[in-house]
């Protein structure tokens, strides 16, 4: 399996993968390669592990050995610095048509070292219109050597001018059994918190992984997790709003301050603050103070991003908590993804209806929707928190 072994419980979209990338080696020896396209959408729930499936892709088609695991080229995917791998991450809210541009040109070269050259893009649904657009040109007349290997949650998430133009593979939640095997196994984790840890994360593996070896994460689920039984009034509900807003704020702070610190110092230095010489004062030569504000924008936006990403991530556990709320009141016998607050999911369970549930659920699906839609987060999860006290009260 080489690079494909770290893919959990993938065995369909790897055993793909792994004949395609067999098909590129033919066709590199000049045969049909039939199996082997220029442009692939790796979709699947978060946490299934596309951007990983991708990258093994990209390893598979680069190493002499079909993604043996061990070899340089195998090495140099996995940390992003083979010179034949584009690897794009968009931070901000969306990726620019601009942005876009300068990709297709960058995948638009021939490969330094002789296989393929290689596009990854992560989050390709965050493409804006125009950017989807200069991104298909690009995958309607490839060079022969360049491989788009796009990542998305869902195929309805891409243009579908894009969509029909790829190859599709699907990959799926893994199960908790695969996941608590994997912290077991590659993180030394104890199989208690392993489980714990599988369970809660919901067949995320990193969220999994993150939630088994940091205390503050689990520190922060447990946070979340509270806030329906603290739900014992309006000014309850203003007040849990808040705690999960502000939090998030913080989480974003916390992600950002360094990088921020350091992209700014580098950028100045870049245009000459500090530098002496002839042409050269104290501040920054012409277009440093537009490439500044340029970079002061860009930063805002992932700030943003991770703020709004930070709150999902907690509306995904109150999902989980209300959807083990109504496996008990359905008697539905199927392992509770919160096992750790059986005795409060029962209590609530026998306080509510199925109905109540459901619409509580709805509340929070709501509130994805409307943060997604550029809503004050405040407001939105102000109406999610009075929402699921009373799940009869309008939104």
């Amino acid at each position: 399996m080489g690079v494909f072994e770290d893919l959990v419980g993938q065995d369909r979209a790897a055993a793909v993968l792994g004949q395609a990338a067999s098909a590129a080696a033919d066709v590199l020896a000049g045969g049909r390669g039939a199996g082997m396209t220029h442009a692939w959408l790796f979709t699947g729930p978060p946490g299934s592990g596309r951007s990983d499936a991708a990258r093994a892709f990209a390893a598979a088609l680069l190493c002499p050995d079909h993604g043996c695991g061990h070899c340089d080229s195998c090495h140099q995917v996995e940390i992003g610095s083979h010179p034949d791998l584009t690897w794009v991450r968009p931070e901000g809210l969306s990726y620019s048509a601009k942005q876009t541009r300068d990709l297709v040109l960058k995948g638009a070269g021939a490969p330094t070292l002789g296989r393929w050259r290689i596009v990854l893009f992560e989050d390709a649904d965050r493409a804006t219109e125009a950017a989807a657009n200069a991104l298909l040109k690009a995958i309607e007349e490839p060079p022969p050597r360049t491989v788009w290997l796009l990542c998305a949650p869902s195929p309805d998430d891409m243009i579908i001018t894009i969509r029909s133009r790829c190859r599709v593979v699907t990959l799926r939640t893994p199960s908790t059994e695969a996941v608590a095997h994997v912290l077991a196994t590659r993180d030394n984790v104890p199989d208690d918190m392993a489980w714990f840890a599988a369970r809660a994360a919901h067949g995320d593996v990193g969220r999994a992984r993150r939630l088994a070896l940091d205390e503050e994460v689990r520190r922060r689920r447990e946070e979340v997790l509270s806030i329906p039984a603290s739900l014992t009034g309006v000014g309850e509900c203003i007040a849990a709003a808040e705690r999960l807003v502000k939090t998030s704020a913080e989480d974003a702070d916390a992600a950002t301050a360094t990088l921020n610190e350091v992209e700014t110092a580098e950028l100045r230095r870049v245009y000459g603050e500090g530098s002496s010489g002839k042409g050269l004062g104290k501040g920054l030569v012409r277009g440093g103070a537009g490439a500044l504000k340029e970079l002061e924008t860009l930063q805002k936006s992932r700030a943003t991003r991770i703020k709004r990403d930070s709150i999902d991530v907690a509306l995904l556990d109150l999902v989980a908590y209300y959807r083990d709320v109504l496996a008990v009141q359905l008697g539905a016998g199927v392992g509770l993804a919160n096992e750790d607050r059986r005795r409060e999911v029962e209590t609530l369970a026998a306080k509510s209806t199925p109905e109540d549930t459901l619409r509580r659920t709805e509340a929070i699906m709501i509130c994805r929707e409307r943060l997604a839609a550029n809503v004050n987060p405040q407001i939105a999860v102000e109406a999610m928190t009075l929402a699921l006290r009373d799940p009869r009260v309008p939104r």
